[in-house]
Formats: structure tokens, C-alpha cells, sequence
């Protein structure tokens, strides 16, 4: 007798929240787990809800968001005989659809209402009713025969025919299991614009499933057709491939290509992949903006092709080549130019720097030039007059030995005189001195 494979089980994340789902592919509820942390994936457990106690079945643990939100805890584990009472209601959930259905036929009135399954609460005071209806739906006296029978508290909870296809099951329109009661836990909203993008027939069988709405599987390859097709030319454009040009027939964004017809006789439609493609229409636009150039820049340097020179020929590469020649290398130097560098060259002499002011040497703003300095050398040699040499050696010893020339005297006598007081009446006398 072979033993039993052992059963591993994986510890969960320390977190205090787990997500319960109370049906196959229903919405996740969230609840508290603090009081029994020995709790695993997969487990069942009973919580407390709005329409009672329930019994659900653990599919993951969750960060909490601590002071934002306040969670029920969970009641207790589920025992084994609690999973058995869970069968025992689901066996009953069939018989009180049937009384239900039976009902409704003999009241009347309730021919466009279809209902659709029944459950019960973990405890069996509550039974929930599931239907789907266009029009307004009252079931007041239906509600209260229902009771009778089932001596348990009903209410009817109206669904949307997805939900419908949900609960029914079934093959799609592709042969396989429906979208809806495999693996999908919420619908996303469709639109009739992913059917266009994505090239499908707009007739009611080829984008409708057996609920009657747009098909869930619309949304599944829509993001790749949209990125896909911005990469591509819309039909009925002008493109240039390798075998000419041609219109755009079809677009294939999966393929990463188009359909191209070409004018001809035999009108051949080929495939073109998007590497190969060339935009006409773009291309003739940019080339007609480079020869026509640029009216903003009257004056002064434009790069936009406003100045640029034509070729003979008109070719844009050409004229680009031309506005931009390639760079060339310098050239070695001549030797004539060796021996050009080697001769000296005469620079003219830099002009002295100009003394600052407080560096000059002071002299006598008002001191007049003596008349025999600029006399002639002639005439200080007739008149017995000293030259103009002479009478500079003759004061610089005077200044030596102390005794200041009368000129220099009266000059400086002048400026210090001007610069104590310049404003000052010529009749008064100098401060300091006593009047004669």
C-alpha cells in the first residue's frame, strides 16, 4: 500500500487582511484574520455579511491599509461539517428555483422575467433569488408565496445578461468554454470602436456572443492593433515600395504590413512589409518646404533652406550637399611659406603706458615760460645772454644749495593758494597771514 503524497503547504505573507470569494469567479471580500493567524490558502471560512453568514473559501492575503478602512473579522475556520451543510444548501438552492419558477406561472404576469438561480445563506434564514428582466419587475405577492414554502426570509436580486451567461456556462462562438464562467471575475466595458480597430465585420453574429452583447474577447487584443496601427499607412494612401508606387488596399497590424495595389494594367496586389514602405505624400511635402526655404529671416543667418543653392538638376540630396560640403582635411604647409615664417617681421614699437596722476611730477599749473627760452642760439650768443642749457644747470644748483627759483616759487605759491582756498575773495588776505 503505497502512503499518501505529503501536502506542502505554503506559508502566507505576515499580513492581517485575506481576500474570501463566496462563488466560483465572484468578487473578492475582504476580512480580518488577526484572531487565527494559522489560516492558509484555500481554507473555507465563515464570516458575518449583510445578508448573514456565509461560508467562503480563502484565495490570497493582502496588505492592510492601516486608518483607512475598518474590516469584519473572520467568525471561525470551516469544519468539516460545515463543508457538508454547504452541500446539503446547494442541493436545496435547485428545488426552490423550481417552487420558484412555479410561482411565478401560476400568478402570472411575469412572462419577460427569467429567473435564473437561487442561494441560499450559510445559516438558511436567507434566500437570494436571481433574475434577469428588461421591465420593471414587482413581485410583491410572489415574494410572500415564496415564503410560505420556503419558510426562510427571499429577496430577488436582479442581474445583467452577462452574469446570466455566467451562471449558464456554455460554449462561445470560438468552440471553447465562454470567457465569462472560466476565468474572468469582472467585465470590462466594451465598446463597437475596438470591433473597427481591429478590422471585424460589424454584423451582429460576428461581434455579439451568446448574451446578446459585445463580445469579451474584443478587448483582449485591442492595445496591440492600436500601437500596431501607428506605425502603419491608413487604405487609399499614396506609398512608394521597391516594385513602385501604389494605394494602400489593406492593413494587416499583426503582420506588420499592407496590401499595396498598383496602378497598372494588371492592377497585382502585393504584400509590402512597413520596413519597405515609403510615405510619398510626406516625403514630396518636405522636399517641396526645403526648396521653397524660409520667409521668416529677412536678414541674417537662416538653416532652414531659405539661402541654400539649387542644384542644376533639382535633386534635394544634391542641394542638401551642396548647402553642407563635407569637411576637408588642411593642407600641408608650402615650403615657400616655411621660408616666409623664418624672415623676421618688424612689429611697430608699443607706446609707453600713460603714468597715473599721482605719479607725475608736480609742476606749476600758471608758470609761465621765461621769453629768452625759446630765444635762438644765435641770439643768446650776441646778447651775452646764458642759453637755455645754461640757465637749467644753473637752477638745478640753486635748488641744491637750498634756494628755489623765483618762477617755481611763484607757481607753487599759486596752486597752494588755489587749492586751500579757490573761492575766496581776492581782496581779503590769506588766513594766517597779517595784513600789511
Amino acid at each position: 500500500m503505497s502512503a499518501a503524497p505529503e501536502q506542502i503547504v505554503v506559508a502566507h505573507p505576515s499580513t492581517h487582511v485575506v481576500g474570501v470569494r463566496f462563488q466560483k469567479l465572484g468578487k473578492l471580500y475582504h476580512f480580518d484574520y488577526s484572531d487565527f493567524s494559522e489560516v492558509r490558502n484555500a481554507d473555507y471560512v465563515i464570516v458575518e455579511t449583510v445578508r448573514g453568514q456565509q461560508i467562503g473559501q480563502i484565495m490570497g492575503f493582502i496588505e492592510r491599509e492601516d486608518g483607512k478602512r475598518a474590516y469584519k473579522p473572520i467568525l471561525r475556520p470551516a469544519t468539516p461539517r460545515d463543508l457538508l451543510i454547504k452541500q446539503q444548501l446547494q442541493s436545496r438552492e435547485v428545488s426552490a428555483l423550481i417552487d420558484c419558477r412555479e410561482l411565478a406561472s401560476q400568478i402570472g404576469g411575469f412572462e419577460e422575467v427569467k429567473f435564473v438561480a437561487a442561494e441560499y445563506s450559510f445559516d438558511g434564514t436567507n434566500v437570494g433569488i436571481l433574475y434577469s428582466s428588461e421591465a420593471p419587475f414587482s413581485g410583491g405577492r410572489l415574494r410572500s408565496e415564496l415564503q410560505k414554502r420556503l419558510r426562510s426570509t427571499i429577496e430577488f436580486r436582479q442581474i445583467g445578461p452577462r452574469d446570466v451567461a455566467r451562471i449558464l456556462g456554455g460554449q462561445g462562438a470560438c468552440g471553447g468554454p465562454r470567457c465569462c464562467s472560466t476565468f474572468l471575475t469582472e467585465f470590462s466595458p466594451i465598446s463597437i470602436k475596438m470591433a473597427k480597430a481591429q478590422g471585424v465585420p460589424l454584423t451582429p453574429t460576428e461581434i455579439t456572443g451568446m448574451c446578446g452583447r459585445l463580445r469579451c474577447c474584443l478587448i483582449y487584443e485591442y492595445e496591440q492593433y492600436v500601437e500596431a496601427r501607428k506605425q502603419l499607412p491608413k487604405k487609399n494612401k499614396l506609398v512608394g515600395t521597391p516594385f513602385g508606387e501604389g494605394r494602400v488596399l489593406e492593413v494587416f497590424p499583426l503582420r506588420d504590413g499592407v496590401a499595396v495595389r498598383f496602378d497598372s494594367e494588371d492592377q497585382i496586389d502585393r504584400f509590402v512589409a512597413r520596413e519597405e514602405l515609403i510615405p510619398l505624400d510626406e516625403f514630396r511635402a518636405l522636399k517641396a518646404k526645403a526648396e521653397q526655404g524660409c520667409t521668416k529671416n529677412e536678414s541674417g543667418s537662416c538653416d532652414c533652406g531659405a539661402r541654400r543653392p539649387k542644384s542644376a538638376t533639382g535633386d534635394l540630396a544634391a542641394a542638401l550637399e551642396l548647402a553642407h560640403p563635407p569637411r576637408r582635411e588642411p593642407l600641408p604647409p608650402d615650403e615657400d611659406q616655411d621660408e616666409m615664417d623664418g624672415e623676421a617681421v618688424h612689429l611697430p614699437e608699443p607706446r609707453p603706458a600713460r603714468e597715473s596722476r599721482h605719479h607725475r611730477e608736480r609742476r606749476p599749473r600758471h608758470a609761465k615760460p621765461h621769453p629768452e627760452q625759446n630765444a635762438a642760439p644765435n641770439n643768446a650768443a650776441t646778447t651775452g645772454q646764458p642759453t637755455p642749457q645754461a640757465r637749467a644747470e644753473g637752477q638745478s644748483d640753486n635748488n641744491k644749495q637750498g634756494q628755489p627759483n623765483q618762477g617755481q616759487r611763484s607757481g607753487h605759491s599759486r596752486n597752494r593758494h588755489r587749492r586751500r582756498g579757490g573761492n575766496r575773495n581776492q581782496n581779503q588776505p590769506p588766513k594766517g597771514d597779517s595784513p600789511s
